[in-house]
């Protein structure tokens, strides 16, 4: 089964930590490398660490310059085929390694995923929101369909938690921007889009927790900005064009599909494309 590279950047999260690593490490995926970089956190996440030590790959703690300093220290230390990351507060479906592994195994020329449906979860881990989002391509991505607050069409950000990818296009693409505060993630699929389109699974993969602390929530404002800066500095068009607007409703209308998507075929047992 193909190799699988996790990180999970902490710091701060203690009430969350446990569930967040135990959600990636009670799957017993076979070929799984889980790094965690913990800046130095002074509530109590050291001491889970520990506890975990033995079933991780390898543990940091020491500071660092930021969350995106913090994951670049971690992908350094791996090796795997197909990487992504989890924050201390989030949580992976039980099914998500599998998942990925077998596509990505399945389909060799796939360079990166994500979900077309994306969870919200509670502090509690009960799911308060789920959606069903079209599955982007690199011609409505730089249009502004996944930059939220700037186009009146936008399908929503692409989950973070719920994306991975092959080392090949992260070696491509240069991998983080260190110097971005909030929005590395977002400028990590603007180079990648650069690359070649993502593919949608028809399956929920991972939940992002809301609970009042994380960057996105205390942060948002700060975000959107510097998504919006990275998105220009990338190409992209903020509220697009007239043509793109009407290309974007026959799509949202159903006369013009996005990217490209897979589904689970029970019979076959199998995952299928479909455009």
């Amino acid at each position: 089964m193909i190799s699988i590279s996790l990180v999970t950047p902490s710091y701060n999260k203690a009430p969350f930590l446990e569930a967040a690593l135990r959600s990636v490490l009670d799957q017993n995926y076979p070929n799984l490398e889980y790094v965690v970089v913990d800046g130095g956190s002074q509530d109590g996440s050291i001491n889970i660490l520990e506890r975990y030590r033995a079933r991780l790959s390898h543990l940091v703690i020491e500071p660092d310059g930021g969350m995106y300093d913090a994951l670049a220290k971690g992908f350094a230390q791996t090796r795997g085929d197909v990487m992504g990351y989890l924050g201390a507060d989030d949580l992976h479906m039980p099914w998500t390694l599998s998942v990925i592994g077998e596509i990505f195994d399945s389909f060799p020329k796939i360079d990166w995923i994500t979900t077309m449906y994306p969870l919200t979860v509670d502090k509690f881990g009960r799911v308060i929101r789920a959606r069903c989002l079209p599955p982007p391509s690199s011609r409505s991505f730089w249009r502004g369909a996944n930059l939220p607050g700037f186009s009146w069409w936008s399908n929503g950000w692409l989950q973070q938690e719920s994306t991975f990818w092959r080392r090949r296009v992260w070696e491509r693409s240069g991998g983080f921007d260190t110097s971005l505060r909030w929005a590395g993630d977002f400028d990590l699929w603007c180079r990648f889009m650069k690359l070649s389109d993502p593919v949608s699974v028809a399956a929920p993969l991972a939940a992002f927790r809301r609970h009042g602390e994380q960057i996105s929530a205390t942060q948002a404002e700060g975000y959107k900005h510097e998504a919006l800066l990275t998105f220009k500095r990338h190409g992209g068009m903020e509220g697009g064009r007239i043509v793109s607007r009407m290309r974007e409703m026959k799509r949202r209308v159903g006369l013009k599909q996005g990217g490209s998507a897979l589904h689970y075929d029970s019979i076959s047992e199998s995952w299928h494309f479909s455009f």
